[in-house]
């Protein structure tokens, strides 16, 4: 399996071929097709960086649009680097775009068809999740810090317990973020993945002569995913590193946090009558 760019009405999406495949509706954005300016330039989807509301809305309508779903149908979070797991409900349904977020959480799960999970990223890793017996998906936002506590493999459990989901039935998708090449580090994130997962994290760890040390976040969740029970077949790997494309991404270190900020979205499709 693979990623792809999708271009649509001046957008280019993102894709999991894997996920596409299997017919759930998803993509995870890219800088590209906007109407926001300055240094939001030009499709900027997050709502707390400074941005004109009026133009991240606009930005909004264009992604809706292009990937068929209900903007008054969508939930996001307020992300703050941690293993909470949010079930969306109907009640959640709203929340971010036109209602006030009254949780925090880093990933979102649902078996409602139509609301679209949106999960935000410059640099920080999102990653999709699909049972598509169940009817389920998920989707999570993983930073160094989220990746050291597990948030993908909290996700899966959430899936398991809240729905029945089996693990080896999951797909999963690791979209863009900031890569082995360019997250260069201090100690401490290496040993916070030592600490969760042993030894094992180290093949996806390289010690430089200065001291500091490049880390494989996309290689380390790959490894929680797997333990979670899901087929190395059944995850799909981005291998577009966010730093390495400031063009095409938005990249929190290459910015120095000057920025706006992708989404990653996905919705079950409606059951056709």
């Amino acid at each position: 399996m693979a990623f792809y760019d999708k271009e649509k009405d001046g957008l280019i999406l993102h894709t999991s071929s894997l996920l596409e495949e299997a017919g759930v509706i998803h993509a995870f954005t890219t800088r590209p097709g906007g109407v926001s300016e300055g240094i939001y330039d030009s499709l900027n989807l997050g709502r707390g960086r400074g941005d004109a509301q009026e133009l991240v809305r606009e930005n909004y309508r264009r992604v809706c649009a292009a990937l068929g779903v209900d903007m008054g149908k969508m939930v996001s979070s307020s992300q703050i680097h941690t293993d909470v797991v949010r079930r969306v409900t109907e009640g959640d349904i709203g929340k971010g775009l036109d209602r006030e977020i009254d949780y925090d959480a880093d990933g979102l799960v649902t078996d409602l068809a139509g609301v679209t999970l949106t999960v935000f990223g410059a640099d920080c890793l999102t990653i999709l999740l699909y049972d598509p017996l169940r009817r389920v998906i998920g989707a999570v936002h993983a930073g160094w810090r989220g990746t050291a506590l597990g948030i993908a493999q909290a996700a899966v459990e959430r899936m398991k317990t809240d729905y029945g989901c089996r693990p080896e039935r999951l797909l999963a998708a690791i979209g863009p973020g900031i890569s082995r090449c360019c997250f260069e580090t201090d100690g401490d994130v290496p040993k916070a993945m030592e600490e969760a997962l042993g030894a094992r994290v180290f093949d996806f760890v390289d010690k430089e002569k200065s001291g500091k040390h490049r880390v494989d976040l996309k290689g380390i969740n790959t490894l929680w995913l797997k333990g979670s029970g899901i087929l190395s077949t059944n995850i799909d790997i981005s291998p577009d590193c966010t730093m390495c494309r400031p063009e095409k991404y938005w990249s929190h270190r290459f910015t120095q946090g000057r920025r706006g900020s992708q989404a990653t979205l996905i919705c079950l499709k409606e059951m056709e009558l």
